[in-house]
């Protein structure tokens, strides 16, 4: 069970030599919708995305982090980091404006972004995002699976460990089906995300996976010893509208993360009157995306008017 036959990642070169995996899907020139993938994953869109940017006239971008797939490691980075390679890959596709959103691992990125980029940037969405560590009124870990809970913990204890960890894991997920995706990860996933991985969500789930750990776990690694740092930027710089969705039943990125994220950016002196955050009972970290989808890229979208 794979994606659709004429899915494939294109590499590009970037200034500094390194390589990035990237993804346009969709016709014509409408706006582009740029995508930061989930932690570990890849830039192999989702089909139920690809449609739901389609009906919305938006093109889908999408691309793998370094050190996943075919996107060269850039060892020691930062959440902030992200936007050089995002500025190389608008500039590469001469996308001078865009929405961008950001799933789990990938929503600091996407803040980071939007933070950084407020004159490319119309708005930003954090789905199910994970939140600062070493906050003081936030318990990062508190309410997350035990294999989360034993991943971040290794994370703080630096990258040797943390490596061990994630090879051991990693094969797991590169020849996964839906059904052993959900044994591996079963302290993740509550009953309400296990229902969801089946057919075309599951198999683009597996397939994200395979690609992105393909070459190796550099770009899980590094993500992990990003989030478990200073990201480079804060919240206040954020200008643009921004949404915030978090579901009550997730055990990857737990509720508190939501929640916390909606409460500072909502303190924040420059926060957008259009920004808004939405905090859903009884939905997990997969199937908030297939149930409010389109209330997610209606309201994101809404932004480039």
């Amino acid at each position: 069970m794979g994606l659709m036959a004429d899915t494939a990642l294109t590499p590009i070169t970037l200034p500094d030599g390194r390589t990035l995996d990237l993804s346009l899907t969709g016709t014509g020139d409408g706006p582009v919708l740029l995508f930061h993938h989930g932690t570990p994953g890849s830039g192999l869109p989702l089909r139920s995305m690809e449609r739901a940017a389609r009906d919305r006239g938006l093109r889908l971008l999408t691309w793998s982090r370094p050190g996943y797939g075919g996107s060269s490691r850039r060892t020691g980075r930062r959440v902030v980091d992200v936007v050089d390679d995002v500025v190389s890959v608008l500039d590469h596709l001469s996308v001078e404006r865009c929405v961008v959103a950001g799933w789990s691992g990938g929503g600091p990125h996407a803040l980071a972004t939007a933070a950084r980029l407020p004159t490319r940037v119309a708005g930003v969405l954090s789905i199910a995002g994970v939140a600062p560590f070493g906050q003081p009124d936030l318990d990062l870990l508190d309410g997350m699976g035990s294999d989360n809970l034993e991943e971040f913990g290794a994370a703080v204890d630096g990258e040797a460990s943390l490596r061990a960890l994630l090879e051991q894991q990693a094969p797991g997920l590169r020849n996964a089906t839906p059904a052993a995706v959900v044994e591996q990860m079963r302290s993740l996933l509550p009953p309400v995300d296990q229902a969801v991985i089946t057919d075309e969500f599951g198999a683009d789930l597996v397939a994200g996976f395979a690609e992105g750990l393909r070459v190796g776990v550099d770009g899980w690694l590094d993500d992990d010893l990003a989030f478990t740092s200073p990201w480079g930027f804060d919240l206040s710089e954020i200008t643009v509208p921004t949404f915030v969705w978090q579901g009550s039943e997730d055990l990857m990125v737990p509720f508190a993360h939501g929640q916390w994220l909606g409460r500072r950016l909502s303190e924040q002196p420059n926060r957008h009157r259009g920004s808004a955050t939405h905090l859903l009972e009884g939905e997990g970290h997969l199937s908030i995306w297939l149930r409010a989808v389109g209330p997610m890229l209606d309201e994101l979208s809404s932004t480039l008017c």
